[in-house]
């Protein structure tokens, strides 16, 4: 209780401080009245979901996001805002405080607010406010293809111009329209690759969350086939199981929606993708991720079909598992595919100038592709969306990559 007490005297504090700059720009009662109203009903809606409702676990519901982004939005706002007024307050007061002390004022007293300066400070503060809001209302449907081709000196000579179709993080448990959805499918299967691989996250929490979503997704096709691996979601560890035996029954009923689907599931296992007389080795792990994720994954035992001079894929869901166990190790993965980061769902991405995002002080390879000891990883941004239930610079992506023969070799 005591930090839900904390939290709304925060929340308030900034409300109020925030408020200060509305009361200089405008003298009419009814906008600085408007806008208490809506910050008020912003509060007790998260405190509704988070905390008196009826689902008030560690499971986000689409409720509890939608309550989550819009809070999210309003204490940007007031942040940004604050930051301003706090400067010039500083400034009011040391102003005052010379006045004071040697300009022979008797009282001690603050210049007035400069009404620009809370405009600017507003104007600028409504930028993220802004973003976030269509983020949540458009942005996460926002579907890219991502483009890239991969050329390797040893790749099987039938496998020049392969295609894979990546897509990762569904997160089916945050889907709101079936439409876009729909589209995303459709546009995953005009790519027309050779095969497609989802590394992990079908779902947020419970197997049930993606049923509504199974024959959708069945429509993926790709000639070689579709193939799978488990993200740290998918094993609900996120969720306060009554028993065990339900937890386990959660995960052999996402296993089996998978092979309805059509993915062919691979669990520290391996398979062989073949072309006229070539082939190449396709290897999935379980999740293994840094710090408190599940460590599920292990390599050697998925690998231990294949042999060290095969040409090799991996998929693994979580891109530290590239960083602190892949590039190491004693097998050459040329091409390792992840996800899990989802870009952290905001950033700034202006292809040649700026890739930015504040997951990049949580994990050194976020998105895109990156090279290490001649091996590739695509970290794929996610093709759904968690917590905040919206997308803002960092869009959901479908991968295409293509393997090309270095035609010096």
């Amino acid at each position: 209780m005591l930090r839900w007490i904390i939290f709304v005297m925060f929340y308030a504090g900034l409300t109020f401080y925030a408020l200060q700059a509305l009361k200089t720009i405008t003298r009419y009662p009814w906008v600085y009245f408007t806008y208490l109203g809506i910050s008020l009903i912003v509060l007790l809606n998260f405190l509704y979901q988070f905390a008196w409702g009826d689902d008030t676990g560690r499971v986000l519901s689409r409720p509890k996001s939608y309550a989550f982004g819009f809070l999210l939005t309003m204490i940007t706002f007031n942040v940004i805002t604050v930051v301003f007024l706090f400067s010039e307050d500083l400034f009011r007061f040391l102003s005052g405080a010379y006045q004071k002390l040697f300009g022979g004022t008797k009282e001690f007293s603050f210049p007035e607010r400069r009404r620009f300066l809370s405009m600017i400070a507003m104007g600028i503060a409504a930028i993220p406010f802004g973003a976030l809001l269509y983020g949540m209302y458009r942005g996460k449907y926002n579907f890219q293809v991502l483009k890239y081709q991969l050329e390797f000196d040893d790749l099987p000579d039938a496998f020049d111009g392969y295609q894979i179709t990546q897509i990762s993080d569904v997160h089916s448990g945050s889907f709101d329209d079936r439409k876009k959805i729909e589209y995303a499918i459709d546009l995953v299967n005009a790519q027309k690759s050779d095969v497609i691989l989802f590394t992990g996250d079908m779902v947020n929490n419970k197997a049930e969350e993606m049923v509504p979503w199974k024959d959708t997704f069945a429509r993926l096709e790709a000639a070689d086939g579709k193939f799978s691996i488990l993200g740290n979601h998918d094993y609900g560890d996120y969720v306060d199981w009554d028993t065990e035996e339900l937890k386990m029954k959660n995960l052999e009923e996402l296993k089996a929606l998978q092979l309805e689907i059509g993915f062919v599931l691979l669990l520290n296992e391996s398979r062989y993708l073949k072309k006229g007389g070539d082939k190449i080795a396709l290897v999935g792990v379980e999740n293994w991720g840094r710090g408190g994720f599940k460590k599920a994954g292990d390599l050697s035992v998925a690998a231990n079909a294949i042999s060290k001079e095969d040409f090799k894929i991996l998929m693994s869901h979580d891109p530290s598992h590239w960083e602190d166990v892949v590039i190491n190790d004693d097998y050459h993965y040329h091409l390792t595919l992840s996800g899990h980061t989802h870009g952290m769902q905001f950033g700034i991405e202006i292809p040649g100038w700026v890739k930015w995002s504040p997951i990049r002080w949580r994990y050194k390879y976020w998105a895109g592709i990156y090279k290490e000891m001649g091996q590739y990883i695509n970290v794929n941004r996610g093709f759904g969306f968690l917590g905040y239930p919206g997308r803002v610079g960092i869009w959901p992506e479908i991968s295409v990559i293509t393997l090309r023969k270095n035609p010096l070799t």
